[in-house]
């Protein structure tokens, strides 16, 4: 069932692929649950499924990663050929032993949640190692600021995002430290 869910995948998108492949257009998935590709694995099988065609990447959303427990640094380096898009949202896990990951219905901002979306710097995501990781792998596609954060109000909330998030926009060294030292 699980493998003619892919290929059914692959059967739709396929000739929407052939269209953007004609048009330039390049597709980025965000890679998250009730997506088709929603961890690493399923990331593999989906690209797999359409035969790793140029025009299906990925949308990077490190909160989708930090709920789940996933390493959000080591995805993008093992996708980086993938990333199209760089969505910066935050999420902040609180599992206690009473609050589970599937949110247990309760709304947004619920303290009894085992995680939240929060305003970018106040969770769990690893911006530093996220941003160096993009410059190792030379990325230099579109990087937004994707605000949620129910206990924040948005015009306070999403500007200092923002300023935290460029605190990690610092230029690569011209040289490395330790090119004095000889050999």
């Amino acid at each position: 069932m699980i493998e003619r869910g892919y290929e059914d995948f692959a059967e739709r998108w396929n000739p929407i692929l052939d269209v953007f492949d004609a048009e330039g257009v390049r597709f980025a998935h965000e890679v998250h649950p009730s997506e088709i590709a929603y961890d690493y694995w399923t990331t593999r099988r989906a690209l797999d499924a359409v035969g790793n065609r140029p025009a299906f990447g990925l949308n990077f959303d490190p909160s989708h990663f930090v709920w789940q427990d996933l390493d959000p640094v080591g995805f993008l380096w093992d996708f980086r050929d993938r990333i199209y898009h760089v969505d910066c949202k935050e999420a902040r896990k609180r599992l206690d032993g009473r609050n589970g990951r599937l949110g247990s219905h309760l709304p947004w901002g619920d303290p009894r949640r085992g995680w939240d979306f929060v305003s970018a710097g106040h969770g769990d995501v690893p911006w530093e190692d996220v941003f160096r990781m993009l410059r190792s792998i030379d990325y230099r596609g579109p990087v937004s600021v994707e605000w949620e954060d129910a206990g924040m109000d948005r015009l306070q909330g999403a500007p200092e995002a923002l300023a935290r998030l460029k605190a990690y926009d610092f230029d690569p060294p011209s040289a490395s430290f330790d090119a004095a030292f000889g050999n």
